[in-house]
């Protein structure tokens, strides 16, 4: 599974100039936990999370203690540039998604930037990630189905499963079908043995998001 097919798209971003409280309403708007800071140009500088914006703007309250509240340092910042990550962590648009898990896990980030070149072109999380995970066995079955359908309208054609996320092709029996798929989903073979056909076949299974494997059975 490609990077592009689980991340976020169209990337909501923020200026690195954009006010912390502008920010905070970005973030909170569209559910999302980080956003990726452009300058001027359009330019990948820095990445602005919750815990970022949140740094500061919660001065010690007078009724938490009986004893004196200290003065503060001096105003909190007020941009993103000033909170802002300035060491981008980043992954290509065509990085297979392990890469992007060795990443956050190796960098302890809960996201991504993700490039197209030097554009950005999206962002990755782990609810992203966790989204794929979650998505049911049935649904998943009937995207490789039908994207093996379309692909081959004429066979060869395949049985096709799918059991924790895991695609699982057999060749289905050498018949032209009557109605396009059968009972079972995706169906109907001819030409099993063909190495081409079995390699297309694994890829346009893996094109689905949420298929973490592929096997061939038979």
């Amino acid at each position: 599974m490609l990077v592009r097919e689980v991340m976020s798209s169209p990337v909501v971003t923020v200026g690195r100039t954009t006010s912390i409280r502008q920010a905070v309403r970005v973030l909170y708007e569209h559910d999302i936990t980080a956003a990726p800071v452009l300058d001027d140009a359009g330019r990948l500088v820095g990445v602005v999370s919750e815990l970022d914006l949140l740094r500061g703007e919660f001065p010690p309250d007078p009724r938490a203690s009986a004893r004196p509240v200290p003065g503060g340092e001096g105003p909190p910042p007020a941009l993103v540039w000033q909170v802002m990550t300035h060491a981008v962590v980043t992954v290509s648009e065509t990085a297979d998604v392990t890469a992007a898990v060795d990443l956050m896990v190796g960098k302890h980030v809960k996201s991504l930037p993700v490039l197209a070149g030097h554009r950005v072109v999206g962002m990755v999380s782990r609810r992203d990630l966790m989204r794929m995970l979650a998505r049911p066995d049935e649904e998943l079955r009937a995207e490789v189905a039908a994207a093996l359908r379309e692909h081959y309208p004429h066979g060869p054609f395949w049985e096709v499963a799918v059991h924790d996320g895991v695609a699982e092709l057999r060749p289905a029996p050498e018949s032209r079908p009557s109605a396009g798929a059968g009972p079972s989903g995706a169906l109907l073979a001819s030409g099993p043995g063909d190495v081409l056909a079995e390699h297309v076949a694994d890829v346009l299974a893996r094109t689905v998001p949420g298929v973490v494997r592929v096997r061939h059975l038979g």
